[in-house]
């Protein structure tokens, strides 16, 4: 009956929630163009635009940005009674360094091609490059504030636009993931009724009489649920492929995981570690003993005893999902819990 009260406190005391994953994302935003002075246009104007961004997975770049700005008026031309509206079409690799779970920097760099609707004193319609750098901030999970500054070079004569921006960036189409398989617990027969009345048999010793208990092998030491299984907790790491180095992003959810070990000192944790099927079994199991290893570190450095964390590495032997997608490795790629007495 304590392991059931215990179980029920983890269950309270950890709310971890898994980070939304989609695949595009949709940025409505207004700029200002700083302008170079031998161009003979208005130094600064305003312009409004919106871009599209295509997220990406395993690549060396986290999102690929299209998108266009124009301005909101016509810009004068110095010295001149004529005038422009200006189009920028723009393509961007995009590179994301989170700061926390809520604050990011990014990183852009990419080409486009300019429009002007009255070409004059040399500015005519051509390519440009351009390079930049930026900060997000969640301000939910369905919304970010994103502003960035963006330094253009003209393809023809080598002229700078400064461009500032900022825009609220609208993620959407989740990505599929497949659901895990979930082996069917044995169904346990009702005992036929007998005059003499015995007492309650608890075959595995967990607490959850044999009637009732749909796990009867539980491993001796498992803190079990009510229906007498291993409490399990997802601790919610996964990691980059071939990397044993817990992202910053996780640090609230160790510290949680941490604080409920500290708050019930009799317990103790068994740290099990996981990966994908990419590479040979043997390379895979080292892997997954360093993330095992990396997690016992981290939960050491909030406070929880060394001798009270057993961390073991399963390599690819047990898979939460499919390895045929990219999808389904990234779900192996993982760190889970098991919370023993």
């Amino acid at each position: 009956m304590k392991k059931i009260l215990l179980a029920s406190a983890l269950c309270a005391s950890l709310a971890f929630a898994g980070n939304s994953d989609y695949k595009y994302e949709i940025t409505p935003m207004i700029a200002g163009t700083y302008t170079e002075g031998n161009l003979d246009l208005e130094r600064n104007y305003a312009n409004l635009g919106l871009s599209l961004g295509f997220n990406l997975d395993e690549s060396m770049f986290d999102q690929v940005e299209v998108g266009f700005l124009r301005t909101l008026s016509d810009v004068d031309y110095k010295h001149s009674t004529i005038d422009t509206g200006i189009t920028r079409i723009f393509s961007n690799l995009v590179k994301e360094y989170d700061l926390n779970s809520s604050v990011s920097l990014y990183a852009l760099v990419g080409a486009g091609v300019e429009l002007f609707d009255d070409e004059a004193f040399g500015n005519e319609n051509g390519l440009f490059g351009n390079y930049g750098f930026g900060v997000k901030y969640k301000l939910s999970e369905d919304v970010s504030l994103k502003a960035d500054i963006r330094h253009l070079i003209e393809a023809d004569h080598g002229d700078n636009n400064l461009l500032y921006t900022i825009g609220l960036a609208f993620p959407f189409g989740k990505k599929a993931v497949e659901a895990p398989v979930v082996e069917e617990q044995p169904k346990v027969e009702p005992q036929a009724p007998v005059v003499k009345e015995e007492a309650p048999i608890d075959t595995d010793g967990d607490g959850v009489i044999d009637l009732k208990d749909k796990c009867p092998d539980t491993p001796k030491g498992d803190i079990v649920d009510e229906n007498g299984c291993s409490l399990k907790v997802d601790l919610n790491i996964n990691f980059d492929f071939d990397s044993a180095v817990i992202n910053n992003s996780y640090d609230s959810k160790i510290k949680k995981f941490a604080d409920f070990m500290k708050a019930f000192p009799a317990v103790k944790a068994k740290i099990e570690a996981h990966t994908d099927s990419t590479g040979t079994e043997e390379y895979n199991q080292g892997l997954s003993e360093r993330r095992a290893s990396s997690t016992v570190k981290a939960l050491e450095a909030y406070g929880v005893e060394k001798d009270r964390l057993n961390s073991i590495g399963y390599g690819e032997t047990k898979p939460l999902a499919t390895n045929k997608t990219s999808e389904g490795r990234a779900l192996n790629r993982r760190v889970e819990g098991s919370i023993q007495r």
